[in-house]
């Protein structure tokens, strides 16, 4: 029996073994998406205890504790944090299977010295030494992220921000990290919701557009991008519940616009109509510019009426949709790569389902500007567990070319959660290993080691453009 956890963790094989500790484990880190906030960088915040900085606002651990019969209370509601932590602490033993074991256990570790087990006996233990050495510099924002091995992060950031905090650490040079914006044009994008027509006026106001037409919001858009461009952005992300293909003319689109800006709710025809329009505007948009197109796909947001009502977005309840997204998301790419306007792509779909349909369709659209123009983007969400790594990696290598995959990335709210890094390139070095093991590849130590550190990180390098 393998010790828990030792130093050959998820490593079956010496092949593995030597991938990752003489490769992979010592590559630096980029973290081209996630949703940690700038502010917390800036000010190199400390966090008073551990329930801050690992349950503060990660809904994945919310939903766990809640599938363990909690009462709200002690998840997003008025418990103390040390209230919170026990019934946390109380879960973990029951979640075996659940990547969240590995996650804790790998931070407790790494960032702790913690070598033993977290569970309800032991809960006070963690939260005091936890909580002694959160006060220290080391485990400040910025001391985590420099002893992570973090080069360069990328937010998660609205058109309408002011993106004052990527300037106030840009100016400070002190801060040892990268940190670039991301374009996350949500807001303008679902005219379905309630907050559009707010939205639209703030997007105006930080654009110095009026916007009473669908070219006023091109125009503020724009002047947004070249904004965002000023400011380092070289990746967009949109979230949608999937990708459409819906052509209309543009006197439709102008109706529709009206419609949502005078606060009355679009059909869900008029609503795909509009979104698909602009997202044809802002992928061109992209690809002038060079920058990276991200699509997360494959979500039914917002389930439970009464706990959204009650928490709002996202707090553990949103779910896997089953689609056939083939024929409309081939129909968007080719509306764009016939008039050479299909800017880098990284598809990422919630539904596992979808992984060989992915690895299929990037091979449809590559170009000759950059090895890998059109991606499959890593694991995501409830795919980003050992299996589901395994399953894309595995699907990605079959049908495309796994070299020049771009790898990892947290998509994470917690700073604490760099360690995914370690647990996906461990799985990694782990498959290719079982391969050359099994005589499915050959012993070229050199070539193999520059391919896993490629996918560690200098693939996300050269792709993204960081010149790091």
């Amino acid at each position: 029996m393998k010790k828990f956890m030792d130093e050959e963790f998820l490593l079956s094989n010496e092949t593995a073994k030597t991938l990752f500790h003489n490769y992979a484990e010592k590559m630096p880190i980029i973290d081209y998406h996630c949703h940690i906030d700038p502010k917390e960088i800036a000010q190199n915040r400390k966090f008073d205890n551990i329930t801050q900085v690992w349950l503060g606002g990660d809904h994945y651990k919310w939903r766990m504790i809640r599938s363990n019969g909690v009462d709200e209370k002690y998840i997003t509601g008025d418990g103390t944090d040390r209230e919170k932590f026990q019934k946390f602490a109380e879960t973990l033993p029951k979640a075996i299977g659940n990547p969240l074991y590995h996650w804790t256990h790998l931070e407790l570790r790494r960032y702790f010295g913690y070598d033993g087990v977290l569970n309800a006996d032991t809960a006070e233990e963690v939260w005091n030494l936890c909580n002694a050495k959160l006060k220290t510099d080391a485990l400040s924002v910025r001391g985590i992220i420099e002893q992570s091995g973090v080069k360069l992060i990328c937010t998660t950031d609205d058109p309408a921000d002011s993106l004052q905090w990527h300037k106030t650490i840009r100016e400070d040079k002190t801060c040892k990290v990268r940190v670039l914006p991301a374009w996350r044009p949500d807001k303008i994008m679902n005219i379905e919701r309630p907050s559009f027509a707010p939205y639209v006026r703030t997007l105006a106001k930080a654009s110095g557009v009026e916007i009473r037409s669908m070219d006023d919001v091109y125009a503020a858009l724009r002047k947004r991008l070249d904004f965002f461009g000023e400011m380092g952005c070289k990746a967009s992300d949109h979230g949608v519940n999937y990708v459409m293909y819906r052509p209309a003319d543009s006197a439709e689109i102008e109706t529709i616009f009206k419609k949502g800006l005078s606060g009355l709710a679009p059909t869900a025809e008029e609503t795909d109509k509009y979104k698909y329009a602009l997202l044809l505007f802002l992928a061109r948009e992209y690809a002038k510019r060079g920058w990276v197109m991200q699509l997360h796909y494959g979500t039914i947001r917002d389930p439970n009426t009464r706990m959204f009502r009650q928490l709002g977005s996202d707090t553990g309840f949103d779910t896997i949709a089953t689609r056939d997204a083939a024929q409309e998301l081939v129909r968007f790419m080719d509306a764009l790569f016939q008039t050479g306007q299909l800017p880098k792509t990284v598809l990422y779909s919630l539904n596992p389902d979808d992984n060989e349909m992915i690895d299929s369709v990037i091979g449809a659209f590559q170009g000759t500007e950059t090895a890998g123009k059109i991606q499959h983007g890593a694991a995501w969400w409830y795919n980003d567990t050992k299996a589901g790594m395994v399953s894309q990696m595995t699907g990605l290598a079959n049908l495309s070319v796994l070299g020049n995959f771009i790898g990892m990335l947290t998509d994470s709210r917690s700073f604490l959660s760099y360690t995914r890094h370690e647990y996906f390139r461990r799985i990694l070095c782990n498959l290719i290993g079982t391969w050359v093991e099994n005589g499915e590849y050959p012993w070229d130590e050199k070539a193999l080691g520059k391919l896993v550190q490629d996918i560690s990180y200098n693939n996300a390098n050269r792709y993204f453009g960081f010149g790091l």
